[in-house]
């Protein structure tokens, strides 16, 4: 968390048009270097996403520790861990949301999932967890879109399958600990309607007609208006929003900040992640049909244990001899970026980062670390879910007011 540019308002000023199809390179085919967007996100050669290139080319800014510092003092509490270490790297308009909260007024946060498969994997889990903080240091209320019906049409799943793994992922992203008397939780099918999969069905469009993907950004782009929420945010028009999310939904979002002020309504905020890495690498993809690129919450901690041993890639030398000499290459190791995310102590992170990259620890001791903080985290995720019954899901989806969400 280097470099920020200037963080002069573009409130007044219409963004450049979004366009989805590359981010960092040019638009010549064959010349992109990266591609990032909703659907797809992959670097040129298979190398790492270049994360300056991005920033550039999206038109985002950059993330300092003049903001880390500033949450803190207004907020009362240290900054997380996520944001201390620089994992949410880049915002849109995230120092008008702190003016905002200054002031004495309020904003409300969204984001969202998408229910494709069974269980989240820790990579789901870094936005909710995020989002969980900013909830309980700002004290404000949060809306979560589950976007079942997107997730219908491009995954050749049945709605009712839909309907079910978005309850699945519900109970999951309850276990984060998030306040029932500031969430509201919601499913497209159950509150906008699942109009996508009714116009799928009418008109005989199958899920390679690409008019769902025109179609429904808007559907993930009105939530950020306090609008849509009558029965939460009636006559707060003028409420600012702030969406946390990966940085490759920037593109949903540069649309809906270009077309707010023209219907009358605030930009949307947003404060954006890098990516979480696969097991085998920043290179590699965490895959669904894939069950070793990832650790999930339904893993045990025998699972965790094989899947770190085995396929965690290693910046560790060839050679226990070779190791003591020249130490390991911390930018590629695994197991030591999974303990930036998850292990809260940042002294025995620098610890641990000095002593691995300068040989005097070795793999086996990372890795080992590593386990017990994931199996930590899992089984205290797992004990959570297990609290969260079908009542519990129905009294965070139910459509209600918010009495106390702003005291």
């Amino acid at each position: 968390m280097s470099r920020f540019p200037s963080s002069q308002s573009t409130s007044a000023m219409v963004e450049e048009p979004t366009k989805v199809v590359s981010a960092g390179g040019g638009d010549r085919e064959g010349e992109d270097e990266q591609v990032v967007n909703p659907w797809e996100v992959t670097a040129k050669d298979g190398g790492k996403i270049d994360y300056d290139k991005l920033i550039e080319k999206f038109g985002c800014q950059r993330l300092d520790e003049s903001f880390v510092r500033r949450v803190e003092r207004l907020t009362g509490r240290p900054a997380h861990v996520f944001l201390r270490r620089g994992v949410f790297f880049a915002h849109r308009d995230f120092n008008e949301i702190l003016d905002v909260y200054e002031r004495g007024e309020k904003f409300f946060l969204y984001t969202g999932r998408g229910p494709s498969s069974e269980a989240l994997h820790l990579g789901h889990l870094v936005p909710f967890m995020f989002t969980k903080y900013l909830q309980d240091a700002f004290k404000v209320p949060l809306v979560i879109q589950l976007t079942d019906d997107e997730k219908c049409m491009w995954k050749n799943l049945t709605v009712e399958e839909s309907k079910r793994l978005a309850c699945e992922n519900v109970k999951d992203i309850i276990a984060c600990g998030f306040d029932i008397t500031r969430t509201f939780i919601f499913s497209d099918f159950s509150y906008v309607g699942g109009w996508a999969s009714q116009v799928v069905g009418i008109f005989g469009f199958t899920n390679e007609d690409h008019i769902g993907k025109i179609s429904f950004p808007p559907v993930q782009a009105v939530p950020s208006f306090p609008s849509s929420f009558p029965h939460l945010f009636s006559g707060k028009d003028n409420l600012r929003c702030l969406i946390p999310c990966a940085i490759d939904q920037d593109p949903y979002f540069r649309m809906t900040r270009d077309v707010a002020p023209r219907i009358g309504y605030q930009k949307p905020a947003l404060i954006e992640s890098s990516f979480f890495p696969a097991l085998q690498g920043e290179t590699g993809k965490m895959s669904a049909s894939d069950p070793n690129s990832a650790i999930y919450v339904t893993d045990s901690s025998k699972d965790i244990k094989n899947k770190v041993n085995r396929y965690a890639f290693s910046g560790g030398q060839d050679s226990i001899e070779n190791h003591r000499k020249y130490g390991a290459n911390l930018e590629v190791d695994i197991p030591v970026k999974y303990l930036g995310f998850f292990l809260e102590d940042d002294a025995e992170l620098d610890h641990i980062k000095k002593e691995y990259g300068a040989g005097r620890m070795l793999t086996g001791e990372i890795k080992k670390r590593l386990v017990e903080v994931l199996s930590e985290l899992v089984e205290r995720h797992r004990k959570a879910r297990a609290l969260v019954t079908d009542e519990v899901v129905d009294a965070f989806m139910a459509v209600r007011p918010l009495p106390l969400m702003f005291s």
